[in-house]
């Protein structure tokens, strides 16, 4: 078996990346995928290293989101590297010939501004800075496609940042307020909620609307999530609690814009978005104002400050509206690390134990797929697709599709561990409000509420085992 050299590869790609996959000619790289059995009986624990199955990689440094799955064929790494520079392209305003068309009314102006080495944005010392960090909004009721009602003059998400000339829709303001959880040793943690508003709005917002935190989150893996089988994300759906343990996971079904008509929602923290190349044509649209053919309309297109008036739209093809897409899929996968410590097994059964799998599952699987390297995969992802009731301390009061203002899809959590390698920081969930994992746990509620409190009393050294076998994924 030949492997990648990490280290002169990523040199290599700084230099040029269409280069390295021709230096990549020839070479095959394999991951031994073992029969396993379903994942309450996976054994041993080691199994789980291969979190990508095939498109596993095996790096901790803070590359460790941004390598192409090891199992792509040469001429694959050639089309990643091509992909690669459109994610990072860095837009413009109108008209330059290269890379222009931001805004008028935008978020950030690049992919990779908000997801920084394909990886988790950190919550902004700057809340009205360029960031990953972004507000959804919405009128309470549905809209003729079952989604959320936009704000008339605002949309659906509020641009805080505009080019030259026009005015943004609105400044982000939030203020925090202490929680305080005590563990059953003693330990006090304490929790900050934030309150967030908007100010210095173009034109007055509507006291009514709805207003949703968002957080970029990490890109890697997502190959793999869009091809699960339907099937198998709807075995572990029970709506009505049928088995009476608490844990009630609900599919949300959402307009698809790809395929007009409704079917699965995958993407997104509500997954309010069914496929991959939507969720990137969304992003263009909303997070930099960037219109493609499949939303060719400016974000603010009927609104004084949103319309550039150039009839250029849309500004981006549909050729690299795919290739952007291709990339997102065809990242690796970091592999599990120490999975055969002690502890690291004995926090793996203390996960069981708090029935913290019972929503985030640990493996999954791919049967067809487009792309032939995701095709036919055992991975493990750590989540089951589905949306739960987190409780009143996370809710948003916001219904997206199927999902109401306190149900939230199951994070995955592979690669958790190495977000502080890769971008610096520790910020979880939807918004970035907890700054570790511990606190993670702490914000849990709703259908979780009895894993929090399992957590809560575990000893020192068991909530240590636990943090150490999350962090290990």
């Amino acid at each position: 078996m030949v492997t990648y050299n990490y280290q002169d590869f990523f040199k290599m790609r700084k230099a040029n990346r269409l280069l390295v996959g021709a230096l990549l000619m020839g070479i095959v790289v394999s991951c031994q995928k073992d029969d396993q059995e379903s994942y309450e009986t996976v054994n041993p624990l080691t199994e789980r290293t291969t979190a990508g199955g095939e498109t596993t990689v095996y790096l901790t440094s803070s590359n460790s989101f941004s390598t192409p799955a090891a199992n792509l064929s040469a001429s694959q790494i050639a089309d990643h590297f091509d992909a690669d520079l459109e994610f990072g392209a860095v837009f413009v305003s109108a008209p330059a010939e290269v890379n222009g068309g931001v805004g008028p009314v935008f978020n950030n102006t690049s992919c990779v501004s908000c997801h920084p080495k394909d990886g988790r944005s950190a919550f902004p010392s700057n809340i009205n800075s360029l960031s990953g960090f972004f507000l959804r909004a919405s009128l309470p009721g549905t809209d003729d496609l079952g989604g959320p009602v936009a704000v008339p003059g605002f949309g659906k998400q509020l641009q805080n940042q505009a080019i030259y000339g026009y005015e943004p829709e609105v400044q982000f303001s939030v203020e925090f307020t202490n929680q305080v959880e005590t563990l059953a040793d003693g330990t006090e943690v304490i929790l900050k909620k934030p309150t967030y508003n908007v100010v210095d709005t173009y034109i007055p917002f509507p006291s009514e609307a709805n207003l949703s935190p968002r957080l970029a989150p990490p890109v890697f893996g997502l190959g793999l999530l869009e091809v699960i089988p339907e099937y198998y994300i709807l075995q572990y759906e029970d709506v009505n609690d049928a088995d009476g343990d608490g844990i009630s996971g609900k599919a949300n079904y959402v307009y698809n814009h790809v395929t007009e008509s409704t079917t699965l929602g995958r993407f997104g923290w509500k997954a309010n978005t069914a496929s991959i190349i939507e969720q990137c044509a969304g992003a263009y649209l909303e997070d930099m104002g960037i219109t493609t053919p499949l939303f060719p309309q400016e974000t603010g297109h009927d609104q004084s400050n949103g319309n550039d008036g150039l009839g250029d739209d849309p500004e981006v093809t549909y050729d690299v509206l795919e290739q952007v897409a291709f990339y997102c899929k065809t990242l690796g996968v970091p592999a599990a690390r120490n999975l055969d410590q002690e502890h690291i097994q004995n926090g793996a059964r203390i996960f069981e134990d708090l029935k913290c799998a019972s929503c985030h599952v640990p493996k999954m699987i791919s049967e067809e797929a487009d792309i032939n390297v995701l095709a036919n995969q055992e991975f493990y992802p750590y989540t089951d697709m589905l949306l739960h009731d987190m409780g009143p301390g996370l809710a948003d009061n916001r219904s997206d599709f199927l999902a109401d203002g306190q149900e939230w899809k199951t994070r995955p959590l592979w690669g958790i561990g190495l977000t502080q390698v890769v971008n610096g920081h520790t910020h979880f969930l939807h918004d970035g409000r907890a700054k570790n994992v511990t606190e993670a746990i702490l914000w849990h509620g709703g259908e979780a509420e009895a894993a929090k409190n399992g957590f809560k009393n575990l000893s020192a050294s068991e909530r240590q085992d636990l943090l150490d076998f999350v962090n290990s994924l």
